[in-house]
């Protein structure tokens, strides 16, 4: 069995075992030389709580799905899409340069697979997530990227988010991203994944295609965003 079949069939018993419609959630890490030390150190326990959060919810555990790429040096699919009982935080290292172009459109190669293979095993799905979290700016050709990012906003084929880190360049952000881009508050991660888990909580509960409002992250206690 090559290696394409091998993944088919593994699929197919993970959606016989699981046929609960799906949350698909890509994270894009950057993962440069700017981001050692406490900014990574803070992200990775906030991908503990991520999963903690999600495990916390039945339904989401069995619904929403996580996929990991990282940025730094070369791009890397480090998690492939997986429910809270099987997510587990990969070690992060800081390398290298920002390929966030590059990243940016592997994101949106694995939602378009992933889409694909829900199809061929009858699973429903929600709109797909990427979320987009950096310190810096591309050191690669990204600007052909802001027009995937901006067609597949207006197909509804996902939704985008991006997250700037102290260092990160908005303006650049603002030009990737249809949706006004994020100014994370400190190293507040914790609540910054909080926050992402609520949310693909409330989106789980609800039937695809129906529009779940989203809490607002730059206000209240729990408010992690500046924007």
């Amino acid at each position: 069995m090559d290696q394409l079949s091998a993944e088919s069939a593994f699929s197919s018993v993970e959606f016989a075992e699981n046929p609960e419609p799906r949350v698909p959630c890509v994270l894009l890490i950057d993962t440069s030389t700017s981001m050692q030390g406490m900014k990574l150190i803070e992200l990775s326990k906030g991908l503990k709580t991520y999963r903690e959060e999600l495990m916390k919810d039945p339904l989401a555990s069995k619904r929403v799905e996580v996929a990991i790429v990282t940025f730094g040096g070369r791009v890397q699919r480090k998690t492939k899409f997986v429910t809270a009982p099987d997510f587990v935080p990969p070690q992060l290292d800081a390398i290298g340069g920002t390929p966030m172009g590059e990243a940016i459109l592997e994101g949106i190669t694995m939602v378009e697979e992933r889409k694909q293979a829900y199809r061929e095993n009858g699973i429903a799905y929600y709109r797909p997530w990427i979320f987009l979290i950096t310190d810096g700016e591309p050191n690669d050709h990204w600007r052909p990227v802001a027009g995937k990012v901006e067609a597949g906003e207006k197909e509804k084929a996902f939704c985008f988010f991006a997250v700037g880190v102290e260092g990160a360049n908005m303006d650049v952000l603002k030009e990737i991203s249809a949706r006004k881009p994020l100014w994370l508050m400190g190293l507040k991660f914790a609540e910054l994944f909080t926050w992402l888990s609520n949310s693909q909580q409330a989106v789980s509960q609800s039937s695809p295609g129906d529009a779940v409002a989203l809490e607002d992250p730059t206000s209240g206690p729990s408010g992690w965003a500046a924007i």
